[in-house]
């Protein structure tokens, strides 16, 4: 038997190739030319060696290079024990030893499928990003769900992660709101009638929207023309001046914004606590759009942008395939281009080492960032090469799309509540709960929720638009997140019967060998490393997610057929104590990777 480090099997099986190769063709190829992917379902092995491109060193045809490989990858030292040739593929059977002890030891790793701390460069990921005039709503919780879970991905890849958002404190949209609370708020705040700061600023701003309609029509009926009484309303008028006394430094303008950002401050603090997210810094729009100006102009002085007739400053991409962009205009006052350029510059200021930054933002935004990248690359910041967009499509309703300024959007704090009142209800019904006081069984009712809310957001490649429905969310039946939770909950419970009863559970290479029924999980288990890879790299955290499910259900299928604590055989039992030990562990470490928190009781 070959104890090896498994969580690098593909790499041992591509070193055993190499030399196998050699012996039998006489040619020396790194061990990195030889292709290995897991053997398809359909064809019996544990991996596969793709041979199409050995054969011009081997100058034989592909099935013929894959069959001499394979003699000579069985006859070699090492796990390998058997194989069989479809075409140029040669897939590989492994000795079963090889697994037992894989079960035994690597599988057992608490870090398992993880890279050491720091091994690889530092990244920035950007997530939420808020503006300060209405609460978070569900388009924020996909959001700040894939953030999150991208920023512990790449952690678990073995890079050093900072996690920050930044806050968009400054603009009109502000200014609406504090002129609607001015106008018609009567000295109302979070204090005096109880409502959340971020909730009662985006009444305001609802406030202002429906006072700048009755005021366009008013107009309109008076004879302006529609056009005109849009740019014109009074109350719109009184939301420019209040941004140009803002720019100014106007100090009851200033003192009214600063108060009213506090009020939605404290709510997205509750919000985020709640979500299970968190930042390591933040970021205001009103300080990083200062340096953008200043970064913007010293550009110009450089000659990387230029100066129009009329004062604006553009940037000319169309050498790169895009067009020209503003960047500050006529009057000076500056774009959200230029505050996204003070941003990044402040954070390659702040971490020198920042290898680069990734930005979770909605794919309307796609050409911005395309536009970003590129003018960071002409400041001269190589990291720019390397800064992602995680580009992610809209959340919609069976009622269709959400409107901030009507009021119709889904608030991310009443939507997290209705998944907990839904688990609760399923919870009471089943009566699993006996016995839990009340804080323990809300607590149980918001992880069933929120797992339900995020497995939802997140198991849809980030690329899609998606359609959230609540009840589909929260069933305990199918690809959802209540499903993985029960399964994981009915392994922790046949643990927790076998320690009780005095079962020892032996895990080592001397235990009963995995048969096929077996092999079929302890193939799922073996994956992480690989899954955990490929999301770091395409900044996917469905792939994490899918897997946890693919794990679920085949640990779900093998106990429906095999008895576990009612086996006889007391080393068949050990195997299956074994493999349900492993499953929670590994599915553990798979779900908090999604920013998931399994319970022990449901």
């Amino acid at each position: 038997m070959v104890t090896v480090a498994p969580q690098r099997l593909d790499a041992l099986l591509q070193s055993i190739a190499a030399s196998a190769f050699q012996a039998a063709f006489g040619s020396a190829l790194p061990a990195a030319d030889f292709s290995v992917q897991k053997t398809r379902r359909e064809f019996p092995g544990d991996r596969t060696v793709v041979c199409f491109p050995l054969a011009r060193h081997s100058k034989a045809a592909p099935d013929a290079t894959a069959e001499q490989l394979g003699k000579a990858m069985t006859a070699a030292e090492g796990p390998v024990v058997g194989y069989n040739v479809v075409k140029g593929f040669l897939n590989l059977e492994l000795e079963k030893e090889y697994w037992a002890d894989w079960l035994a030891h690597a599988a057992a790793e608490a870090n398992y499928g993880r890279e050491p701390a720091g091994s690889a460069p530092h990244v920035m990921v950007e997530y939420s990003s808020p503006n300060t005039n209405k609460p978070l709503h569900l388009g924020h919780l996909r959001n700040n769900f894939l953030g999150h879970s991208v920023s512990r991905i790449l952690a678990a890849r073995g890079h050093a992660v900072t996690k920050v958002q930044i806050i968009n404190d400054r603009g009109i949209h502000i200014c609406k709101s504090m002129v609607a609370w001015r106008k018609f708020g009567a000295g109302e705040t979070p204090e005096s009638n109880g409502i959340k700061g971020d909730k009662l600023v985006g009444k305001y701003y609802v406030a202002f929207d429906q006072a700048f309609k009755k005021e366009v029509a008013a107009m309109v009926a008076a004879g302006t023309e529609q056009a005109v009484a849009e740019k014109s309303a009074p109350i719109l008028l009184e939301a420019q001046e209040t941004l140009r006394l803002w720019e100014q430094g106007d100090t009851d303008t200033v003192e009214l914004w600063k108060t009213m950002n506090s009020w939605v401050y404290a709510g997205f603090r509750d919000t985020y606590a709640t979500m299970g997210v968190e930042f390591d810094k933040l970021y205001f729009e009103s300080d990083t759009y200062l340096v953008g100006k200043e970064r913007v102009l010293e550009g110009v002085e450089r000659g990387v942008f230029e100066r129009g007739e009329d004062g604006a400053v553009w940037t000319d991409l169309t050498e790169d395939g895009l067009d020209r962009k503003l960047l500050l205009r006529a009057d000076g006052t500056a774009v959200y281009m230029t505050q996204d350029i003070g941003t990044a510059l402040l954070r390659f200021q702040d971490f020198p080492d920042l290898d680069r930054q990734v930005y979770t933002v909605g794919n309307e935004q796609e050409y911005h960032f395309k536009v970003l990248f590129l003018v960071l690359g002409k400041l001269g910041f190589a990291q720019a090469q390397r800064c992602h967009h995680l580009s992610y499509g809209m959340v919609e309703l069976p009622e269709g799309k959400m409107k901030s300024r009507e009021g119709t959007v889904v608030d991310a704090d009443d939507l997290m509540r209705e998944m907990f009142d839904i688990a609760r209800d399923i919870a009471e019904e089943a009566g699993k709960l006996e016995g839990l006081d009340e804080a323990a069984r809300q607590g149980v009712f918001q992880k069933v929720g929120l797992s339900a809310l995020k497995y939802f957001l997140l198991k849809v490649d980030p690329k899609k638009n998606m359609m959230f429905d609540p009840k589909a969310s929260i069933d305990f039946y199918g690809n959802t997140g209540p499903f993985i939770l029960f399964n994981y909950v009915r392994g922790r419970s046949i643990l927790r019967k076998a320690e009780a009863a005095g079962t020892a559970t032996e895990a080592s290479p001397s235990m009963a060998l995995p048969g096929e029924a077996e092999m079929a999980l302890v193939s799922l288990l073996h994956d992480l490393p690989d899954v955990i890879e490929e999301a770091a790299d395409t900044y996917n955290p469905s792939l994490v997610a899918n897997w946890c499910y693919d794990l679920t259900k085949g640990y779900s299928s093998y106990y429906q057929d095999h008895p576990i604590l009612g086996a006889e055989d007391p080393d068949t039992r050990n195997l299956r104590l074994v493999l349900t030990e492993r499953f929670t562990r590994t599915l553990h470490a798979g779900m908090h990777l999604l920013g998931i928190d399994l319970p022990e009781r449901m």
